[in-house]
């Protein structure tokens, strides 16, 4: 597993993919966060407070985190190399965790420059240090965990065709359905609208952003990860 998280995290910065992914994702942040006039704008806000920072982060990586992953089998099952990959001693479960691991971790790395926000609201505070940590902290758990939730569905659209294009709006589309869709049902779902958003990303999101971390969220998490990357393995062995 080792060996293809190297290949993989290595092939991210061996060409523009990483530098492109860092620069889109800390650009968007840093226009709508502290430039543009908006409802998003912490200097705005009044108080020091870097929610709109973690509002904002997981509709960006709607479409940041499918295009990293949109590649990973894409790419090798139009080339032909899967069939090179399979005949290493390597398990289609290993090659598979190998892909997850290097996508997250750069997606990771592309997260902890913003960590420079929560550093300059903490000065900006009145006084001094006047921030929320409880929720801070949480938020960046969740993010993490909505993180790897994306990787493994974009993991799973990337083996469904060979066409890159094709596996990331597939993997825009269920990822923007996990996360929103559920909440846009229960709207009209009358007494069974709680148990609606519950399925949804978005609720579990929102539940361990509010700086409570409940294993009940974590455990959703982790499930709906486990089982993007079990029908990818699925998938895997049968192309």
């Amino acid at each position: 597993m080792y060996a293809i998280l190297k290949k993989e995290f290595n092939s991210f910065f061996s060409s523009p993919i990483a530098y492109l992914v860092i620069g889109f994702f800390l650009l968007i942040n840093g226009l709508f966060l502290w430039f543009f006039n908006d409802d998003f704008n912490i200097l705005n806000a009044g108080f020091a407070d870097v929610s709109p920072f973690f509002y904002l982060t997981p509709w960006v990586f709607l479409f940041l985190i499918p295009a990293i992953t949109m590649k990973s089998f894409a790419d090798e099952l139009n080339n032909g190399t899967i069939e090179i990959l399979k005949t290493k001693p390597l398990s289609d479960w290993k090659i598979v965790m190998g892909k997850f691991w290097a996508s997250l971790l750069l997606t990771i790395i592309t997260i902890l420059p913003t960590l420079s926000y929560v550093f300059t609201v903490y000065q900006l505070g009145n006084p001094i240090g006047n921030i929320d940590f409880g929720s801070t902290i949480g938020s960046y758990i969740g993010i993490l965990f909505l993180a790897a939730t994306y990787t493994s569905v974009g993991l799973f659209t990337s083996t469904l065709s060979k066409n890159q294009i094709i596996s990331f709006i597939l993997g825009v589309f269920i990822t923007f359905f996990l996360f929103y869709g559920f909440d846009a049902i229960s709207t009209s779902s009358g007494n069974n609208s709680f148990w609606i958003q519950k399925i949804g990303i978005n609720e579990h999101f929102k539940s361990i952003s509010r700086g409570v971390i409940d294993t009940r969220d974590l455990v959703y998490f982790v499930s709906v990860t486990t089982f993007f990357l079990f029908i990818t393995k699925i998938c895997l062995e049968n192309d």
